[in-house]
């Protein structure tokens, strides 16, 4: 199997990033993966790059990089950024919140070569809390609605090819940079298979997403998305026709 480059970012998960850090390298392990892993702290103001630092260490772990942000720079362009930097074929975002279970990290890199674009859904299988999964259908539905795709899930733990994602990267900082992402390579011809998973909530912490700086960013997102697709009905739609 081709090599296979992790982003791990994280944003004040102290308490999170070793038993994360544990997991995927049982996965690595277990399946004998050629592997590298990227650590992005994102200027935590906690203990997180300290401990990710000491387990680094003490574990005499290769191929694995951790990265400090001085300034936050949000996940969007952290996912991005490290795709420029990432020596594997494939790239794949494992959250630093231990969210991932090991059986569903297993799931995703076994439909490998078996599409561009790998994309895990939890359907009824997910345990995040209720706020959480009503805005993550609602957002889901929106983008499917704007683009006109039908996509389980927009965001998570999906496994691209590398190249496409510096070659599609999407020009924003916040939480639907993978919806721009993947209708952005679907509309340039590549191809997707479906993956449903467990999910697991995380341990202690709380999720970042729904600062006003990222909701902004979400609505600059799908402003993107319904441009793109306004472009292929009113212009190249009619090309292919003629």
């Amino acid at each position: 199997m081709d090599k296979i480059s992790f982003f791990i970012p994280c944003l004040n998960e102290e308490n999170n990033i070793i038993p994360t850090l544990k997991k995927l390298y049982k996965v690595i392990d277990d399946i004998n993966l050629d592997a590298e892993i990227i650590i992005v702290d994102d200027a935590s103001t906690d203990e997180t790059k300290f401990n990710a630092y000491e387990f680094i260490k003490n574990e005499k772990k290769k191929n694995i990089y951790l990265i400090k942000n001085k300034i936050n720079k949000g996940l969007g362009t952290n996912y991005i950024d490290i795709a420029f930097k990432a020596k594997g074929k494939y790239y794949m975002l494992i959250n630093g919140d231990n969210a991932e279970t090991y059986e569903s990290i297993i799931k995703i890199i076994k439909k490998i070569n078996t599409a561009d674009i790998i994309i895990p859904y939890f359907g009824d299988h997910d345990k995040r809390s209720s706020k959480r999964r009503f805005i993550s259908i609602f957002f889901t539905k929106l983008v499917n609605i704007i683009s006109g795709y039908d996509i389980p899930y927009y965001n998570g733990p999906v496994l691209h090819l590398t190249y496409n994602v510096m070659r599609w990267s999407p020009d924003t900082h916040g939480y639907a940079y993978q919806a721009e992402l993947i209708t952005r390579i679907l509309s340039e011809g590549g191809t997707f298979k479906t993956v449903k998973i467990n999910n697991q909530d995380r341990d202690s912490g709380s999720s970042k997403a729904f600062s006003l700086e990222n909701i902004l960013s979400i609505i600059h997102s799908l402003l993107q998305i319904f441009l793109r697709r306004l472009r292929f009905l009113l212009f190249y739609k009619k090309k292919s026709i003629k």
